[in-house]
């Protein structure tokens, strides 16, 4: 019984598509981990190749054989061969990668030392075209803001918010991530210290005293946290390029505020 090759077949109507794939899959996979090595975790997967005009499909279910293969170790020096392998097999000059997942370290307070793990909503996205591969890595990261203006004219206290920082940062050509890697970490690390304070996942009662006039000490609008990851982000050879974005869940408007700015500044 001979079987058609429908994908196979050609198309003539003369148009090429950019991306042909799979999206919204849920697999468990392997990241890198600056600190560790690699970390397990779950990710949400796109897998896409570009489309001859010639041809009229993709075949589909070699995206999930290539992402079964790989899912052990996603790691800085895995992308490039996971992309050359989707574009061999699938007969295209470029391919993409993305993987959305929670990406888990271990924070202590900052008096009493009490420890657990906290999740930051991580990202990698990965494309080729040819030889020419790109690599951009995200991080969104819960910090508290407490406002300038509001310590500034009140008789005692301030307003003070839960704010979300996210970087997308590409990290600099030929960087041996091994080594020195500009990953996860690095990311959280420069929205943390950008913000009147991080977020713990534990915190005893002299914590939540130090954590509270820490925060009390060191104000900020969103306007200051995107400026002060910059600061930070432009001065690392690591880091190619990134765009930053500081929201705050505003607690006495009824409205959030942003503030976002790509670094080096768009055209």
């Amino acid at each position: 019984m001979t079987i058609p090759d429908v994908q196979n077949w050609p198309d003539d109507r003369g148009i090429g598509l950019d991306e042909v794939g799979i999206t919204g899959v849920r697999y468990p996979v392997s990241v890198f981990d600056a600190s560790q090595g690699k970390q397990d975790t779950v990710a949400s997967v796109t897998l896409s190749a570009s489309l001859p005009p010639q041809k009229k499909g993709a075949h589909l279910s070699r995206f999930t054989e290539i992402l079964d293969a790989h899912a052990g170790e996603v790691t800085p020096q895995t992308i490039p061969g996971i992309l050359k392998e989707l574009q061999d097999r699938l007969g295209s000059p470029a391919a993409c990668l993305r993987l959305s997942f929670p990406y888990f370290l271990r924070r202590s307070a900052p008096v009493s030392g009490a420890s657990a793990l906290t999740g930051y909503e991580c990202g990698i996205a990965a494309s080729a075209r040819g030889d020419d591969v790109r690599l951009v890595i995200s991080a969104r990261v819960p910090v508290t803001s407490v406002c300038p203006c509001s310590k500034a004219i009140s008789d005692y206290g301030a307003h003070n918010q839960r704010s979300h920082i996210t970087i997308e940062a590409e990290p600099a050509a030929g960087t041996d991530c091994t080594r020195a890697p500009a990953w996860m970490e690095d990311l959280i690390a420069a929205a943390e210290a950008a913000a009147s304070s991080p977020v713990f996942p534990v915190l005893k009662r002299v914590d939540e005293r130090e954590v509270t006039m820490h925060g009390y000490d060191h104000p900020v609008f969103v306007e200051d946290m995107a400026r002060a990851v910059t600061e930070r982000l432009r001065a690392d050879p690591r880091i190619a390029r990134f765009t930053v974005t500081a929201a705050s869940d505003e607690s006495i408007h009824n409205h959030d505020a942003f503030a976002r700015l790509s670094w080096p500044p768009e055209d």
